[in-house]
């Protein structure tokens, strides 16, 4: 009999691929582009290649100028590979450490779940208001339910997250009348589809655009255009079903498996204890103190928007706007100070990288300085915070090491010297399929890709080096290339079974897989065809930041 095939763990399809990078360089012959290294307007140190004139089919064409050169096949290399490759993407490596680290001291302060558990309050008690009533109070509470999550799928990459949710929101939508898809709908699909219209997402976006060496969450503008299209298609999509149901509860894909939550008795919501330690008061006059010193310091700002540019003391504002909020904050509890703190912490992410070229080692730092400031006002000690910190390293190791383990592909490629001949191959056979077809090819190898290695980072880590500089070869933007990657990464997340995410969702909600995959699948068609519809323009027209 048969053994049942299992896909196997990412590290291992990394290193299967490093040794068919290996075996590739005794079959494909040696080649290189000519390069040369410039200084940008910014004073950094650019390569780029070298371009000469060619005469095809009576018409001059612009290329890259290419030679070959004897391989150097690869053997034991495949080993120092890794260790290169740890070398080279050290920066990036410590970047999502310390962001992990960072944001597992904030979620266990459960801040984000009492600010959630308050956004349902509220949204309870807009129920009476007549005119919403005529609106459709539901439809309202649950575009703010999914306009929220995506959000956070958008900003931070909300995604392991939403498991926690699911408990909640899932028997609370059978309450109101409807099943656990929507409920699953609201948190997971939501996070999804802020997370496949990645805004400032650093572990999808910052790293991607940070190998193809472009500014940090640069094209912003046309990117919020594709979350805005993600989502209308999305939240159409959840709520037309939703209403369905709503009014025959038997058309549900899951009305037998429901029976579960409708048997369920009602139990009291866990209380939620507010208070506010000294030490949060403390926390917020250190800041406040720091704030006000760099207001001084850096009274007016130049934030670059698109090609314009704007002089104003955004930094005094916001120190301002951030210490009066916090007060009140903090006079309710110290978990709506860190709430704040963490709002205020993206908008000065904002500022620093549209007004002051940070990139990620200011950006790593901020993030840490965001996760102590929390652990401090919620009173931990030292202990606590250096315990919660490794907590949260090791939690997202895994992604750190496999964009280590995926640069050891692109090292064995360029030590053998073969990748360039091969991306030379590809932009020769890829030239008369026109700029259209080339970006859509790019979409379609990262989406099949997605269903195999459903993590963000390692994905960038493995396609970026050779999707970056082969952009430049036939023509696109490493922009347009980054935002290829940023939807064929989003989508198949939602559906595909190597996402332990999704299989944790629909284990908690008690969704068997196959009923899942029948209502997501027109969800997915639809989504893939607008993301290719999204790619156009980034091929066809100009755009700021493309």
């Amino acid at each position: 009999m048969l053994k049942k095939f299992k896909i196997p763990h990412t590290y291992v399809i990394i290193f299967y691929i490093i040794i068919i990078a290996a075996i590739l360089t005794w079959i494909v012959p040696g080649g290189k582009y000519i390069k040369e290294t410039i200084i940008d307007k910014n004073g950094k140190e650019k390569t780029q290649a070298v371009y000469e004139t060619k005469i095809i089919d009576g018409k001059e064409i612009k290329q890259p100028k290419f030679e070959y050169v004897p391989s150097k096949f690869q053997t034991w290399q495949i080993f120092a590979a890794m260790f290169v490759g740890f070398e080279r993407q050290a920066g990036i490596i410590i970047f999502i450490l310390m962001i992990g680290g960072a944001f597992w001291i904030v979620n266990s302060s459960k801040a984000i779940d009492i600010g959630i558990f308050a956004f349902l309050r509220m949204t309870k008690k807009i129920e009476n208001v007549k005119l919403l009533k005529i609106l459709g109070v539901d439809n309202i509470i649950f575009i703010l339910i999914m306009l929220m999550f995506s959000v956070f799928g958008a900003v931070f990459g909300m995604s392991e997250e939403t498991i926690a949710f699911i408990i909640i929101l899932v028997p609370l939508a059978i309450k109101m009348g409807y099943d656990s898809i929507t409920g699953v709908g609201l948190v997971f699909v939501a996070a999804g589809l802020g997370f496949a219209g990645a805004i400032l997402n650093p572990f999808t976006i910052g790293i991607a655009q940070g190998i193809a060496e472009l500014p940090l969450f640069s094209g912003i503008e046309y990117r919020m255009v594709c979350w805005l299209s993600i989502n209308l298609v999305g939240f159409i999509y959840i709520i037309r079903y939703a209403i369905k149901v709503k009014r025959n509860p038997e058309k549900s894909f899951v009305y037998q498996e429901d029976a579960h939550w409708r048997q369920q008795k009602d139990e009291a919501t866990e209380e939620i204890k507010y208070y506010t330690p000294k030490s949060a008061w403390i926390t917020l006059l250190l800041i406040a103190a720091s704030l006000i010193m760099f207001s001084i310091f850096f009274t007016h700002s130049d934030l670059s928007i698109g090609n314009k540019t704007i002089n104003i003391p955004i930094i005094p504002i916001l120190t301002a706007t951030f210490i009066l909020i916090s007060i009140f904050a903090l006079r309710k509890s110290v978990h709506f100070f860190i709430l704040n703190l963490l709002a205020f912490t993206i908008l000065f992410l904002i500022v620093g990288v549209m007004g002051y070229q940070w990139y990620i080692m200011e950006i790593a730092s901020l993030f840490l300085a965001m996760g102590l400031s929390s652990g401090i006002a919620m009173n931990y000690t030292p202990n606590q915070l250096t315990k919660l910190f490794l907590d949260g390293a090791k939690d997202i190791m895994s992604a750190a090491v496999v964009v280590g383990l995926a640069a050891g592909i692109i090292v064995i490629l360029e030590e053998g010297q073969i990748i360039d001949t091969i991306l030379f191959s590809m932009a020769n056979k890829m030239q008369g399929f026109g700029k259209t077809t080339s970006i859509g090819i790019m979409y379609l190898i990262q989406t099949m890709i997605n269903i195999v290695i459903p993590s963000g980072s390692a994905k960038a880590a493995i396609t970026m080096p050779i999707m970056a500089p082969f952009s430049d070869y036939v023509g696109i933007s490493r922009q347009a290339t980054v935002l290829a990657f940023q939807l064929g990464d989003g989508f198949t997340n939602m559906i595909t079974p190597t996402s332990g995410v999704l299989i944790g969702v629909l284990g908690v909600a008690k969704i068997p897989y196959e009923k899942w995959v029948k209502w997501v699948l027109p969800l997915m068609i639809m989504l893939i065809v607008l993301g290719f519809l999204l790619l156009i323009p980034t091929v066809n027209y100009e755009l700021n930041g493309f």
